[in-house]
């Protein structure tokens, strides 16, 4: 599994995106290829090595009609070109029309519905009414379309992306003046954590803040990844106290043949719930999408016997399970932390016991069977069903089940 870490040290566009992908292998003129399929019109891609305050990286530009193009946003004073205006569903079919692979197509639709969701919760109107100005430009298409297919042919599979830079001021784009950033991109990254900057520039587009929440699927680099490239892709412009660059590093898992991922372990110490609220609780941090909830006896301060109330999650559900905790139980605070959970890869099979078919769960770890585990609440339907206890349905499954291999 391969796995890709964004930092956006200047900042992060398009074309920035773009070039990172380019210098982490993707050949310019392969990739000229690939977007060609779109039957956009003519446009050239033109890579030129830089430096910005001592780092050396790729620049990377999108030449359309002769004229060379930057999707990385200017001044604050001078942010408004001149723009094709194409609604969502004209982007949507363009792309779906295109000779590229389905998965591709896929990728970058769900990322020009997530611009589109964006733009219609700012300006208050159905997502299908929306027309997109800078974004709906075929540079910028190209620029989506364009790392979607990247992304897929590099094979990776996971993205971790480090602080989001903000810069200060107003920005002018096709709607007018704007506070910086724009307000699409912080609906963008919402969620995601960000960190102010002294720049009086848009150092995250639109384009690029789509690209990497779309593609964020983890908190961090995976535990014992061996890092194979570090990369720099750099912006058009200089700024005034950082270097526009964006760094990319790519990694490999050690063991690409098991299945791992990062969760969020949240805690908290209970001594003055009533018990049967705390059962209550376990019940709905499960209902809520919990991937596990355990309560663990205690001895807290001054001697005093109390609970320790555990919740594993998916990172995405934090605030869902933190809310849930909260009114839930009498607790004041919450601890959290990531964990890494390895996982054994799973199937189900149906297995015939002399009472009826029962589900079973079955986990391997590098392509062999670890174990069989009939699902409870098949054995319990089949118990109640045919009048027997579920111990004698549960083993006769678990019997079945290894004979059967």
């Amino acid at each position: 599994m391969k796995h890709a870490h964004f930092e956006c040290v200047g900042g992060a566009s398009g074309d920035m995106i773009l070039g990172a992908m380019v210098e982490l292998g993707i050949p310019p003129d392969n990739l000229k290829s690939a977007l060609k399929g779109l039957n956009a019109g003519s446009f050239d891609i033109t890579a030129e090595t830089a430096t910005s305050k001592h780092i050396k990286g790729l620049r990377l530009k999108i030449v359309i009609d002769g004229q060379p193009h930057a999707s990385e946003p200017a001044q604050t004073h001078d942010h408004h070109h001149e723009h094709e205006h194409r609604s969502l569903s004209d982007i949507k079919k363009m792309i779906r029309h295109a000779k590229l692979d389905d998965s591709v197509k896929e990728s970058a639709t769900r990322i020009f519905e997530a611009l589109g969701r964006a733009e219609a919760k700012i300006h208050g109107v159905p997502v299908e009414h929306i027309h997109f100005h800078e974004v709906g430009a075929l540079d910028s298409i190209l620029d989506i379309v364009g790392n979607a297919w990247a992304l897929h042919q590099l094979g990776i599979t996971s993205v971790s992306v480090g602080a989001i830079p903000c810069g200060h001021g107003v920005i002018r784009c096709a709607h007018g003046v704007f506070p910086n950033p724009a307000p699409a991109t912080l609906e963008l990254i919402a969620g995601m954590p960000v960190v102010q900057t002294d720049e009086p520039f848009e150092l995250v587009t639109p384009t690029g803040a789509a690209l990497l929440s779309q593609w964020k699927n983890t908190e961090s680099i995976p535990h014992g990844a061996r890092l194979l490239k570090t990369v720099y892709s750099l912006g058009q412009r200089e700024l005034n106290n950082r270097p526009n660059v964006l760094r990319v590093s790519l990694y490999e898992s050690v063991d690409a043949n098991e299945c791992h991922d990062s969760c969020l372990m949240l805690e908290c110490n209970l001594d003055d719930t009533t018990p049967e609220l705390i059962g209550v609780l376990l019940e709905d941090v499960l209902a809520a999408g919990a991937l596990d909830a355990t309560c663990t006896p205690v001895t807290m301060k001054k001697q005093r016997p109390g609970i320790l109330f555990s919740v594993l999650c998916e990172p995405d559900m934090r605030d869902k399970m933190i809310d849930v905790i909260f009114r839930g139980s009498t607790t004041f605070g919450i601890r959290e932390y990531t964990v890494r959970r390895t996982k054994l890869e799973r199937r189900f099979e149906k297995v015939s016991t002399p009472y009826g078919e029962v589900s079973v769960k079955v986990g391997s770890r590098r392509g062999e069977v670890i174990t069989r585990s009939p699902e409870i609440s098949d054995c319990i339907r089949v118990a109640r069903e045919k009048n027997v206890s579920v111990r004698e349905v549960y083993g006769s499954a678990t019997r079945n089940a290894n004979k059967s291999h």
